[in-house]
């Protein structure tokens, strides 16, 4: 199995663990967008995941993080996290890595 292979298979076993990947046209739209958000961090017009995870992880100390979803069209990521039964998204740009919202 080549890397890329390799990294998306990875990607959707985390999406689903995380309660995140959904069936039919949308799992392939989670799919397109990982590979545009892939594109965009390779070309160095936004942070890659794991930059946005090295910022946003020790902020959220004390909470099991779940995992992320992408969206293209807002060009960011939405990581989810979970602390004593309540999930919180923290949702951040993918361009600065700046958090622009978190949900209880």
């Amino acid at each position: 199995m080549n890397a890329r292979r390799s990294s998306c298979a990875a990607l959707l076993v985390a999406l689903c663990a995380a309660g995140l990947a959904v069936p039919g046209a949308a799992q392939e739209q989670s799919l397109s967008d990982q590979g545009e958000a892939r594109r965009e961090a390779q070309a160095g017009t936004q942070l890659s995941l794991r930059e946005i995870e090295r910022r946003i992880l020790p902020q959220m100390q004390g909470s099991e993080y779940l995992g992320p979803a992408y969206d293209s069209t807002a060009r960011a990521y939405r990581l989810k996290f979970i602390r004593e039964g309540r999930v919180t998204y923290v949702d951040v740009d993918a361009r600065t890595g700046r958090v622009i919202g978190r949900s209880r």
